[in-house]
C-alpha cells in the first residue's frame, strides 16, 4: 500500500556552479530550488534562511562539520551586504575558513568563477 508523499530534504550531491538566482530560488544542474542554498563539498544543501532573521553560529552548523575541505565561504547575504558577527568570525577563522559577506549575485558570481578554478570554496546564499 502506498505511504503517500515523502517529503525528504533538498540535497544534490555534487558540486556544481549556479546558472541563475533570482524570484526566490536558484537554478543548477538543470535543477531548480525555491529558497537559499548551502553549497558545500558534499553537495548543493536547501538552506532553511531568509534576509529576514540574522544569520547565527547555528546557521552554519553544516559549514562547520564539512571544514576541513573548505579554504573560503562565500556569504551571500541577501540584496544587501550584511556583515558577519564576531562570533561567526571567529568560529570560522578557528577553523581557517577565510569568510567573504556579499550580496548574493555577488557571492553567486565568485563561486562560479573560485569553482572553475577547482578552489577549495564553499557558498552560503540567501535566496533573493
Amino acid at each position: 500500500m502506498a505511504k503517500g508523499i515523502e517529503i525528504r530534504e533538498a540535497h544534490f550531491p555534487g558540486r556544481a556552479p549556479i546558472d541563475a538566482y533570482g524570484n526566490g530560488g536558484f537554478r543548477f544542474a538543470d535543477m531548480s530550488h525555491r529558497g537559499s542554498i548551502l553549497c558545500l563539498p558534499s553537495g548543493i544543501h536547501g538552506w532553511d534562511k531568509t534576509e529576514e532573521t540574522p544569520l547565527t553560529l547555528a546557521d552554519l552548523t553544516r559549514v562547520l562539520d564539512e571544514a576541513g575541505d573548505i579554504e573560503v565561504l562565500l556569504v551571500g547575504t541577501g540584496m544587501e551586504i550584511r556583515p558577519l558577527s564576531p562570533e561567526i568570525k571567529a568560529a570560522l577563522r578557528e577553523r581557517k575558513i577565510s569568510s567573504d559577506p556579499m550580496s548574493t549575485g555577488a557571492a553567486v558570481r565568485t563561486f562560479n568563477v573560485m569553482l572553475a578554478e577547482g578552489r577549495a570554496v564553499a557558498a552560503a546564499l540567501i535566496a533573493v
